[in-house]
């Protein structure tokens, strides 16, 4: 079985961790699958979103398969797993220039959660249950959870996440900002494709660098972010994307645009 499967359709990529019989626990030959793709996806002008989710309706993701804990692996492969493996996820993602958006369908603990935090937006099953569950091995998360988690719903919350490894239900994980959306299980892929199909009508340029600037902003004090933007800005002021919009605002077409 192809433990990883993807396909592409009106300009949005699908990828599916496809071991519903390990709760989709990603092995590494998944892992290096997985940044190949991202990283093809990033010049293929016919792939505008990603959409990532589980196989099944019990889990999104379990995180690493455990196997690799029990293995002989010295601490330095270990950590080579780690920076070469797994992390490299969150360096391709970060580097897709495309939004991304987790369908999250069922149960995501560990690193599986670190998966969907590290897209740009959520959309939840209201039956899913999400956890960082670190604690509960001994580890610290690996995955990126001490990067996301407390950008997503603050440091003191973040913290008491990770420190108990609770798990939260979808109700809760969009109060408190986790997820951008919950919906009933039969809707899920439905309603993350109609998502990221809206996002992928819009301007290619320009979502690409609303997300990239939005990122970058995270890190930056405001002088240099307004500085980073305002090239973007000029940049995009110039394309035929822009032109054509300015055009159909004179002719009164742009209805949408102004609220009509």
């Amino acid at each position: 079985m192809d433990h990883l499967t993807w396909s592409v359709s009106d300009g949005v990529g699908m990828i599916v961790l496809n071991r519903p019989e390990a709760r989709n626990a990603f092995t590494l030959p998944m892992i290096r699958e997985w940044e190949a793709l991202l990283r093809s996806w990033r010049t293929d002008d016919s792939v505008h979103v990603v959409v990532l989710t589980g196989a099944g309706d019990k889990a999104f993701c379990a995180g690493i398969d455990l196997s690799w804990l029990t293995d002989s692996r010295t601490p330095l492969e270990r950590k080579t797993d780690l920076y070469a493996g797994i992390q490299r996820i969150a360096l391709a993602v970060d580097d897709l220039d495309k939004p991304i958006v987790a369908a999250i369908n069922g149960v995501a603990v560990g690193a599986g959660l670190d998966m969907a935090l590290m897209c740009d937006l959520r959309v939840m099953s209201a039956t899913a249950r999400v956890a960082e569950g670190y604690v509960k091995l001994g580890l610290a998360p690996g995955g990126g959870g001490a990067y996301y988690l407390p950008r997503l719903v603050g440091l003191s919350k973040a913290l008491e996440l990770l420190l108990t490894g609770d798990f939260v239900d979808a109700e809760d994980a969009l109060r408190i900002g986790l997820v951008n959306r919950v919906v009933a299980p039969r809707e899920l892929i439905a309603e993350t494709t109609a998502l990221a199909r809206a996002i992928a009508t819009n301007p290619p340029a320009s979502v690409r660098m609303i997300r990239r600037v939005t990122r970058q902003s995270a890190s930056l004090e405001l002088r240099p972010a307004l500085d980073l933007v305002s090239s973007h800005v000029a940049i995009l002021a110039s394309t035929d994307d822009v032109g054509e919009a300015l055009a159909a605002l004179s002719e009164k077409r742009a209805g949408n645009f102004i609220g009509r």
